[in-house]
């Protein structure tokens, strides 16, 4: 199939949004809880943070457990990478992660203001003004024959969309967690049918139905 773009566990509130209003570097969601919308995930047993033994096994485990599988780089949009809008002010903002990001590939950073390509650990952010399809072309030469990831967020992941790039998405519905406002996905799981297929798998745990798209 050659390289795929994937977006994966990806998790949206019940009225499709992504993230909520007032993004800052106190509240990255906005005012959307993220313990609340990816509880779904923390509380598999291959949550990469667990610090407690247990935790759940099923489909959660599983689509927690192949986040990385065969992936060799990702693109996120801006917003994900900092809170900051307009010019760098602050070369020290070293994104959210820490010292050691989850990403372990190159990222590569959509973002209209450039700055130096940094590395922590062993994932290297490469800041990139490109369109959907140039950054999907430098991600997977970076990747080196493996998959790339689209990580989001929700207005990225509907450019991509628009540029008919995307081949799966696994979107996960937050079921508890209702927005009104912030960065929508979408109205509804139903506007792709037009160009994917769907499987739709509720959670044993009740807090999320899985939507599972590939293209047809």
């Amino acid at each position: 199939m050659g390289q795929l773009l994937k977006v994966q566990n990806f998790t949206v509130s019940r009225d499709g949004f992504g993230a909520g209003d007032g993004q800052s570097l106190e509240r990255p969601f906005g005012h959307a809880d993220p313990a609340s919308m990816m509880a779904w995930a923390g509380a598999t047993a291959s949550w990469p943070n667990r610090t407690d033994p247990g935790g759940s096994r099923g489909l959660d485990d599983h689509l927690v457990r192949d986040f990385s599988h065969n992936i060799g780089a990702e693109i996120m949009g801006a917003n994900k990478f900092s809170p900051h809008r307009g010019p760098w002010t602050d070369h020290d903002w070293l994104g959210w992660w820490g010292d050691e990001p989850p990403f372990h590939t190159p990222v590569f950073v959509l973002t209209h203001h450039l700055r130096p390509s940094f590395t922590l650990s062993d994932t290297t952010f490469h800041f990139i003004d490109a369109d959907p399809a140039s950054a999907l072309e430098k991600a997977k030469a970076a990747a080196d024959g493996r998959d790339v990831r689209l990580g989001g967020g929700a207005t990225t992941v509907r450019e991509f969309l628009a540029a008919g790039l995307i081949d799966t998405l696994h979107v996960a519905v937050a079921e508890r967690v209702e927005l009104g406002s912030g960065v929508r996905l979408w109205e509804s799981p139903d506007e792709l049918l037009d160009r994917y297929h769907r499987d739709t798998v509720p959670s044993p745990s009740g807090a999320v139905t899985h939507h599972l798209f590939w293209r047809r």
